[in-house]
């Protein structure tokens, strides 16, 4: 029982992070009566001298598997989604961008807390992590082409490439507590990533979205990749447009300091709402 107990909560102590059950509780709801309680106006669609500001909640439903050590303790990492969502006591993920023109800026962040508890014997062992996880940077509209019609929110319909640069900033603490006794542990860094974007318009009211980039370089992971890619729905919800999305995100990164190891993926579906303003 000891051995099964070290290999699981380890997981969970150097792994279980950088996933959230999150802000899809402030759109999960009204999201799902949007077409039936749609607002007959939409807000009329913003000029190439506006600024658009787009908000969007998601939920992502990561699992993580690959290799992680703490104080040279190496484990394989093997954590389903579900195991991490039991031992949520708080998650929040979100992203903002700003747009003038064919000039973007983006943030886009994630924190989770996991803890879990559990008896050996006459002990009381705790294991927690915290991570953070935040993304910035600027995009440019490099290619657009119009591919005919309009969309239910008054725009054109374009298919459109956008090259992105910016940087991911990571911070992890991992826990564990015996008999009150307590033993922590946290690493940060920051990778410098290159990317882009793809977007095109199916259709009025569907949208396919692709997102790509490469970091870290050495500065601070070995490398890092992350990909996604959208279905989305165009509607209305409080009378602003809104695409709600559906697809899936996969995150790797390579980062080694001394005796602590993040060679991990982190892969699963994405489920989210974006409101423009």
């Amino acid at each position: 029982m000891k051995s099964r107990f070290s290999h699981a909560r380890f997981g969970q102590f150097v792994g279980a992070a950088a996933i959230g059950l999150t802000a899809w509780l402030s759109f999960a709801a009204p999201a799902g009566a949007a077409d039936a309680a749609a607002p007959k106006t939409v807000a009329p669609p913003s000029t190439a001298s506006d600024w658009t500001v787009t908000v969007s909640p998601y939920l992502w439903g990561a699992s993580l598997n690959g290799d992680a050590a703490v104080f040279h303790h190496k484990r394989a990492v093997d954590v389903p989604f579900r195991d991490t969502v039991k031992d949520l006591k708080f998650g929040i993920m979100g992203a903002v961008e700003v747009q003038r023109g064919k000039l973007g800026f983006f943030v886009n962040g994630q924190y989770t807390d996991v803890e879990s508890h559990e008896r050996l014997r006459w002990l009381d062992i705790g294991v927690g992590s915290q991570s953070t996880m935040l993304a910035a940077g600027a995009s440019y509209r490099l290619f657009e082409a119009a591919l005919g019609g309009d969309t239910v929110h008054g725009t054109p319909r374009i298919f459109a490439l956008d090259p992105l640069a910016g940087v991911r900033w990571t911070r992890m603490t991992g826990s564990i507590s015996v008999a009150g006794i307590g033993l922590s542990k946290t690493e940060s860094w920051l990778d410098p990533l290159v990317g882009a974007r793809m977007t095109l318009d199916i259709d009025e009211r569907w949208n396919l979205f692709a997102e790509a980039d490469v970091g870290g370089f050495g500065v601070g992971s070995r490398i890092t990749y992350n990909a996604q890619a959208h279905l989305g729905y165009r509607t209305t919800l409080l009378g602003r447009p809104t695409m709600l999305r559906a697809g899936y995100r996969a995150l790797y990164q390579d980062y080694r300091d001394g005796g602590f190891l993040w060679k991990v993926t982190q892969h699963g579906p994405v489920l989210g709402a974006s409101m423009q303003f």
